[in-house]
This record gives C-alpha cells, structure tokens and sequence, in this order.
C-alpha cells in the first residue's frame, strides 16, 4: 500500500513538473518570431521611405570602393555592395538592406546576451528592449549608415567577451574565442572608429579582473588580428595624411573651446529620444543596481557589460560641453547596457511574458514611427514657418526624406529635353559645392539622367567627392553643368562656382506638393562653358 502510495504521489509531482515545464514559455521561438516581425515592418520602412542625407552619401562608398574614406572606414560601402549585389539593385530597399539583415542578427545577439547574463528571459526582455530603441529599429536597423556593421561586429564582440573575459586563458576553447574576439573588432573598427573603445574595455577588464591574459600569447594574437585587418584603413591614411583621423579628431578636440551647457543639454535630450525614453530610464536605473551590486547576473560579466558601455558615454558625454555633437555616437554605450535592465527586470516574480514597461516601450516606439511615416508623407503637424519663396520647408526636417524621387523624375524631363534642343552638351554633368544636397540628387536626379556628378569647392564641404572628381576624369574646359539647390537649404551658385563657367542661367523650378500644398522647391541652373579648371583639394 505503501509503495502503491508513494508511486501516486511520484506520478503526481512527476505530472506536475511535466505541467509546469508546458506553462513555462519558450522565449527561443518569441524571440525568433520577434525577428521576423520586426524583419518584416522595417523592410517595408526600407523600401518606402527615400533615403536621407547621410545614406545617399554612403551609397557612394559602394560606388567608388576603396581602403578607407574621409569620413568613416569601408565596411558600411561593402555592406550595401554585398546585398545590392555589387548595385545590380539599386532601389532604396536594396541599398537598405543589409541593415534589415544585420538588424535582424542584432536582434538575435541581443537575445544571446541577456540569456548569457541571466536566463532566456532576460534574453527575451533584452531582444525586446532593442527593438523598442529607435537606433536599434530604425538608425541601424532600417537605415543605412556606417552603425549598421559597427552593430553587429559591436554586439557580437560582447557576446564572446562574456563566454571569454572572466575565464582563464589555460582553456582551449576560451583561447579560441579570444582569436574570435581580435577578428571581430577588428572588423568593427573598419566599420567605424569608435569600436575601439571596446578594446580600450577589454584591456581595462583584463587589468583589474583577469591579469592572466597578459601572460597569454593569445591576448597578443588577437591584438595582432585586429592590427593586420586595420591595415586598409591605416594604408589609406598613410597615403592621404592620416586626414580621416584629422577630420574627426578636430570634431571632438575641446582646446580653445568655451563651456557650452546647451550643447551638452542638447546631447542628454537626444540620447534620451534616440534609445526611446522608457529605454533611457530602465537603463540609468539598472546601472545604478548593477553598482549596488544586486543585479542578479554574475558579477564578472556585468563588470564587461559596464566597463564596455559606460566609457563610451562618458568620454562623448565630456565632449558636448564644450563642442557640438551627434546622440548616435553614444548610442552603442546604451545599447550595451540594455541587458542589464533585461536582468533587472527579469528577476522581477512576474508571470506576464512582457512586462507592461516594456509593452510602453514598444508602444511608444510604434507611435512614433506611425507619427514620423505621416509627418514625412503628408506633413501632418505644420513645422514650417518661412514665408520667403525660395526659403519654403527651411524649417521642416521631416522634408529630409520627402520629394527627391518627384525632383529626380522632374530633372530628367528637363536634362532630355535640354539634349534634343542642343540647350546643354552630351557631356553635361552635375556640379555642387557641398556633399550636401549634392550626394541626394546625385542618386535621385543624375544617376537616373546618365549624368555624373562631380564638386567644386574645400574639402571640408566636398568630403569623398574629392575623389569622385579624379575617379572620374577630372573636370574638362568646355563642358556644360547642371546646379540644383533647393528652398530648404538655398544656396544659388556663389561667386566662386559662377566664376569658373562663362554664364549661369536659372533654368526651372520644380515644386513639390506634399498634403495638396506646396513642400518645397527645387531650383535648377545652367552653367555654360566651364572656362578653367578648379583647384583639386587634395593638392592644396
């Protein structure tokens, strides 16, 4: 009776096991689901907004390949050639796309890390978290900039730091991941310079926690990976007077520079907007447990989680109070941080598969992003207060994204118009003075119309088109131009611009409805007859 009992009661607990390991969710096939979901909103993000500033600019990188650029490392222009397929595919979705891909391995690394730090629901929390943050989703997970592959190579160099810092280097499979760990940032710094504040973290991990790397040869393999796979962008350097490092040295360089409390209030409020605010509070309140010690992750790996986002704010952070700078450089430090407040909240006893704090979070980012698609299509909240005709849109930054594609179709009605009646040379190109708007009609209205583009001007104001000039053929006495600004940003051929070209005749004007009301105008002009050759920058 007895063994009967006790065979009942076995059979129940066993039941009851069985039961509560049924109820318990399986945060893997979430977090897969969540990828795929959000693959799918922001591709079609991808392909229905036009690109911005910055990404038509980076579209060059793929067109004129290279070592390295002025503004930033190669990886970001290989990225758009691998799944352009070398710009066989040229429309927005395709020169976006690998950020859809990346964003979606993000999403997955994000995931891997919180589950290495707690348990597969800090995982599912953290994966969630990133999709909420406006960089996550949209900066490095629609657009297409150079934190596209910073993201990924950044993301998964964290993930093999927790399988590898706090662990002794007499392990095979540990050492092997070191080797990993100099092959990944290696490649993170050809995507952008600020990956090596990561390895600035591993050697400052190392030094207070684990000395035992330092007596590894395999700490110094891994930094002789990194230096052979720096190689191109430091050859390229070497060849063009390390001006990428001057360039961006001089836009943090605080000497001479006043206190400048707006600049760094203007950073605080766009960190707090770019990593979604929700994200922002759960962060700062994290780290604050995390330096009480009672997060309950282990110790070491919250340590490499600190130690590799909180540096990166700082040394930006000290920067805006005296210069001016841009939230998504600090913007990878937050997203290092957020599986601690996944920890944080996944410790919470709560059975809800997302906590309401996060269910705000994601509310929050999808009212934004259906606020900003209606502000960019129809211009639902009026931004704009100029007056002047050709100022129309100064004041509306939502017009960044809106009206190129119709100028471009505009401007190439004008160009075969012009090529019939003789009004403008076969080898007419478009000329500009400033990478921007150059770089936007460069894509939208001459590449469509068979025509180069090329710059006139400093190189502080031209960037890559420098080199866009040699690389194709240089300027030639006689040619005719096409000059395009816009009201956002109206800057007529100047003095300078009009004296290499024997005339400069406004030509049209095409104005761009948006919501049945005009947007903004775009203003074309002829120049006639280039009479000498402009000065080539890179010699100066």
């Amino acid at each position: 009776m007895l063994i009967f009992c006790d065979a009942i009661y076995q059979n129940g607990s066993l039941n009851k096991r069985i039961e509560m390991k049924a109820q318990t969710p399986n945060y893997t096939n979430y977090a897969m689901l969540l990828i795929v979901v959000s693959a799918m909103v922001r591709g079609v993000l991808a392909g229905w907004l036009e690109l911005g500033n910055d990404e038509v600019y980076y579209r060059l990188y793929a067109l004129y390949p290279d070592w390295s650029y002025f503004d930033h490392p190669l990886m970001v222009g290989w990225t758009i050639r691998l799944f352009s397929l070398d710009l066989l595919f040229s429309h927005e979705f395709f020169i976006r796309l690998g950020s859809v891909i990346l964003g979606s391995v993000n999403t997955w690394i994000m995931f891997l890390i919180g589950k290495n730090l707690y348990n597969a629901r800090a995982g599912w929390f953290a994966a969630l978290l990133y999709t909420s943050s406006v960089y996550g989703f949209v900066i490095t997970g629609t657009f297409i900039l150079p934190d596209t592959p910073q993201g990924l190579f950044w993301l998964w160099s964290l993930l093999i730091m927790l399988q590898t810092l706090p662990f002794s280097p007499d392990n095979r499979n540990v050492r092997r991941n070191f080797l990993l760990l100099g092959f990944l940032l290696g490649l993170g710094i050809l995507s952008k310079y600020t990956v090596v504040f990561l390895w600035g973290g591993t050697v400052l991990y190392l030094l207070i926690y684990n000395r035992r790397w330092f007596k590894s040869l395999y700490f110094y393999y891994a930094l002789a990976i990194t230096a052979v796979l720096m190689l191109p962008l430091l050859i390229w350097n070497l060849q063009n007077d390390f001006i990428s490092f001057t360039f961006h040295g001089n836009r943090v360089n605080t000497a001479g520079f006043v206190f400048r409390p707006d600049y760094f209030l203007t950073e605080i409020m766009g960190e707090f907007l770019y990593n979604n605010p929700i994200n922002f509070v759960l962060i700062v309140m994290a780290v604050g447990v995390a330096f009480k010690g009672k997060l309950t992750s282990d110790p070491k790996k919250t340590r490499i989680i600190l130690l590799m986002g909180l540096p990166l704010i700082a040394v930006f952070l000290f920067f805006s109070l005296f210069r001016s700078t841009l939230p998504h450089w600090t913007a990878p430090g937050y997203t290092t941080l957020i599986p601690l407040a996944a920890v944080w909240l996944a410790a919470k006893p709560s059975m809800k598969t997302i906590p309401g704090i996060i269910q705000s979070a994601l509310a929050l980012l999808i009212f934004t992003l259906i606020l900003g698609m209606l502000q960019i299509r129809t211009g639902l909240i009026p931004l704009d207060s100029t007056t002047t005709y050709e100022n129309l849109g100064e004041d509306d930054p939502s017009l960044d994204m809106f009206g190129y594609r119709e100028a471009g179709k505009a401007f190439g009605q004008i160009v075969s118009r012009d090529m019939q009646t003789g009004e403008m040379l076969p080898s007419s190109f478009l000329v500009g003075n400033n990478w921007f708007p150059l770089a936007n009609y460069d894509y939208y209205a001459a590449t469509p119309a068979n025509l180069k583009s090329m710059a006139i001007g400093t190189l502080d104001k031209i960037h890559l088109y420098a080199w866009i000039n040699r690389a194709e053929g240089g300027f030639v006495t006689g040619n005719d131009a096409y000059y395009i600004t816009d009201s956002r940003d109206f800057r007529p051929p100047d003095s300078l611009m009009r004296s290499y070209f024997e005339q400069v005749i406004p030509a049209d004007t095409i104005e761009i409805q948006r919501g049945g009301k005009p947007a903004k105008r775009i203003f074309i002009f002829r120049m006639k007859n280039l009479q000498r050759i402009p000065d080539d920058p890179l010699l100066r």
